[in-house]
């Protein structure tokens, strides 16, 4: 057999789309060692100034104007593939998209980003495009821009999207319901009483899990404030990621704090913590809510961005892995009531543990590795 080269494309909005890309890509290294794999930024195939330009209105409008960015997600969700903004947007870097491909000469496409599924997608159903296109969908819902007929294979979340898929005219047998790939190694054992030590904590008391590298500074240190002397006995962990406003402002509250305040940075080891943690604290992006369900964690989803975080905390509530809170009080008031109350948080562990396909990586793959298999054998017999 040939060796196998795969094309991975991915975009920098948020990094949910280039973690699943990774994901891919770290399980087909194991599966296939020899295979030639390239991952490419679909922004590269932009102008740079055109590049820049949408990345910094799409950040601006869920930093500053997230109810506005909800109305745009939610009034173009139930756009159809042929519709006037998407002809537009799939001609973005058509060619140089083609020119590409001809000279990379993959066996297979891989897309975690919905605007390069849809521009392959289009070349593949007017025949210009002759290798077969996979496209992850990254959350527990689907928008429109996802859906298109010439996508050859979906890998999606749960049945949930499967169902969306199929009641927007995508033919059932394209679609596996594999889980969103996640690196594997939120999938391993870890020694939690380790990872206790490393961090100054005890194994005996509850522990939370911060997300803080997005949202306001002041809203998430007084969300730490309030933690760090919970009368209730817990201990904190703030990963406060490229955050550094937050990371400083944080200083005097771990100095005068009652309860034990670990304070990180960016931080490459979340299977460790959220090994360790009783609950996040977190917004609702795909993957973090995938990564949390792997590991069976409880979420406590804050203030979620209208739209596809919405949506993702809608499912985690459905399936009663989580709970919501779309202020600062509301969540201080479910916070003091789950320490009051850790059977809450035990019922929600045990809704996580069930809630999701295991090996999501393994299984993407699996699913990408029989579609070559298949496609092959009809080129053989055909």
């Amino acid at each position: 057999m040939k060796q196998l080269k795969i094309l991975v494309f991915s975009a920098a909005f948020g990094n949910g789309h280039i973690r699943a890309a990774e994901a891919v890509i770290e399980e087909l290294r194991v599966k296939e060692p020899s295979a030639i794999i390239t991952h490419l930024d679909f922004g590269d195939f932009l102008s740079k100034r055109f590049n820049n330009l949408i990345k910094k209105l799409y950040l601006e409008l869920i930093k500053h104007s997230p109810g506005l960015w909800g109305r745009f997600y939610y009034r173009t969700s139930k756009l159809t593939h042929n519709s006037r903004i998407q002809r537009f947007l799939n001609q973005l870097g058509r060619s140089d998209f083609l020119n590409y491909i001809k000279e990379f000469a993959p066996d297979l496409i891989v897309c975690t980003y919905p605007t390069v599924s849809s521009i392959l997608a289009q070349l593949r159903l007017e025949h210009i495009l002759q290798v077969p296109v996979i496209t992850v969908i990254t959350d527990y819902t689907v928008h429109s821009h996802w859906v298109h007929p010439g996508v050859d294979s979906y890998m999606v979340a749960c049945e949930k999207v499967k169902d969306m898929l199929v009641t927007g005219g995508i033919i059932e047998d394209r679609i596996h319901v594999t889980g969103i790939p996640i690196s594997p190694k939120f999938e391993k054992r870890i020694n939690r009483e380790l990872i206790y030590y490393k961090l100054g904590l005890k194994s005996d008391l509850p522990t939370f899990l911060v997300m803080g590298g997005y949202g306001s500074f002041e809203e998430t240190t007084r969300i730490c404030e309030n933690l760090a002397n919970s009368v209730i006995p817990l201990q904190v962990i703030i990963v406060c990621g490229n955050n550094g406003k937050l990371y400083d402002s944080l200083h005097e509250v771990v100095t005068k704090a009652k309860n034990t305040l670990v304070r990180l940075g960016y931080a490459n080891n979340m299977e460790e913590l959220m090994s360790i943690a009783d609950l996040i604290i977190t917004k609702a992006g795909g993957l973090t809510v995938t990564e949390a369900l792997t590991k069976h964690l409880p979420l406590m989803i804050y203030k979620p961005i209208p739209g596809q975080e919405e949506e993702n905390a809608s499912f985690v509530q459905l399936i009663g892995a989580g709970q919501v809170a779309g202020s600062v009080e509301e969540l201080e008031i479910t916070l003091s009531r789950f320490l009051s109350c850790p059977q809450e948080i035990e019922k929600m562990r045990e809704k996580a543990s069930l809630a999701l396909v295991s090996h999501s990586a393994e299984q993407t793959v699996d699913s990408m590795f029989k579609l070559i298999t298949e496609l092959r054998h009809e080129q053989r017999t055909g």
